[in-house]
């Protein structure tokens, strides 16, 4: 339980994020003008990992845990996997109101990578000056 309120404690908005997006991909979602926009909805499985993936990363960096290892594993690999996660639960926990997609999986794995891919071009950046 400490641990669970350090990390709430260093990791403030990744923490809201995190609910808020498993929150979104849980409850069932009405029908919207966009609904029938094409890849409308991978256009925003890759902008809610883009979005906590740089979030994850700016936060880390704020509380020097900077290492290549512990940014790979944090910042880009875990909300992958939390990504996978959500995934399974929509397709065998939401009694049918949702479902899960390999192409959600895939967006969601592609706003982590260019977030995580332009966060070290922003470090090596940063770090020549």
């Amino acid at each position: 339980m400490k641990l669970l309120i350090k990390t709430v404690k260093n990791f403030p908005l990744s923490s809201l994020l995190i609910v808020a997006i498993w929150t979104i991909c849980i409850i069932p979602i009405p029908e919207t003008p966009l609904s029938h926009v094409s890849m409308a909805d991978k256009w925003t499985h890759m902008v809610m990992y883009f979005v906590l993936t740089m979030c994850v990363g700016f936060e880390m960096v704020r509380n020097k845990q900077t290492s290549t290892k512990q940014l790979l594993l944090y910042a880009w690999l875990m909300p992958i996997i939390m990504g996978g996660l959500i995934e399974l639960v929509q397709a065998n926990c939401t009694g049918g109101r949702r479902s899960g997609e390999w192409l959600d999986f895939y967006a969601d794995a592609f706003g982590s990578t260019i977030a995580f891919l332009i966060g070290i071009l922003l470090v090596r950046c940063r770090a020549r000056r």
